[in-house]
């Protein structure tokens, strides 16, 4: 607990220095990357303190000069901060809550994060064609298709919402296993322990040309991907 309350400081500290003038800067200038920047750097210092240790594969695999949508698994807190360090720049689906938090809130505005409510489908629906102007326009995402972090690490059954806008915008999906994360930070724990998180990229899904009576099969073959890079005790309960 110790060491969460101490990474928990920290990172305020640095977003009440930094965020503040960066905002600033970037609503004149109109150049949000001097505040995505700093976010990064900011992730990438809430791990090492955190104790977390990133091991990354697939890099590779990423397409290039094409927008895509990343879809990972999502076991706790942590999972963004390691994915946020490991990808190149993307727009994150965010559940609303997090916008209510001080500068982290007004700089997830500034750079184009979606905003989600998952007890409203009219604004879910929004979110989804706002992130297909989004992909259209060259912007790459990361999302969590279970819409929620695992409560044991589990995976969890996927929404249909996220890859009908991959769908709708052409983009490949990218699957990405997330391994670990759950030991470190526990949905419902105000806890950091130190450890491995696991990230696995795998080879992109194409979107382009699918109608959405292939939904269902593509669901199933992102689903099959990331359980691939997944341990036993993070596989569903029902295989």
């Amino acid at each position: 607990m110790l060491r969460a309350v101490f990474v928990t400081l920290a990172i305020a500290a640095y977003l009440l220095i930094l965020g503040p003038p960066l905002l600033i800067y970037g609503a004149i200038s109109g150049n949000t990357d001097p505040l995505y920047k700093a976010g990064i750097a900011g992730a990438r210092t809430a791990l090492w303190l955190a104790g977390v240790r990133l091991e990354v594969r697939g890099l590779k695999r990423i397409p290039s000069h094409q927008p895509v949508v990343f879809m990972a698994n999502h076991q706790s807190n942590c999972d963004p901060a390691a994915l946020l360090v490991v990808l190149p720049p993307v727009l994150v689906m965010v559940k609303k809550e997090f916008f209510r938090v001080p500068i982290m809130g007004r700089a997830m505005v500034a750079r184009g994060f979606i905003r989600v409510d998952r007890k409203n489908r009219e604004q879910a629906l929004q979110a989804v064609e706002r992130g297909v102007l989004a992909l259209k326009a060259g912007k790459s995402f990361l999302v969590y298709p279970e819409g929620t972090r695992s409560p044991d690490g589990r995976l969890q059954s996927f929404k249909k919402g996220v890859f009908l806008m991959a769908i709708k915008a052409g983009a490949p999906i990218v699957p990405i296993s997330v391994s670990g994360s759950n030991k470190i930070m526990p949905k419902g724990e105000f806890v950091m322990r130190p450890g491995r998180v696991r990230v696995t990229i795998h080879e992109a899904v194409r979107t382009e040309g699918l109608s959405p009576e292939e939904l269902e099969a593509t669901i199933s073959r992102v689903r099959q991907a990331i359980l691939c890079g997944l341990e036993e005790d993070e596989q569903p309960r029902n295989l």
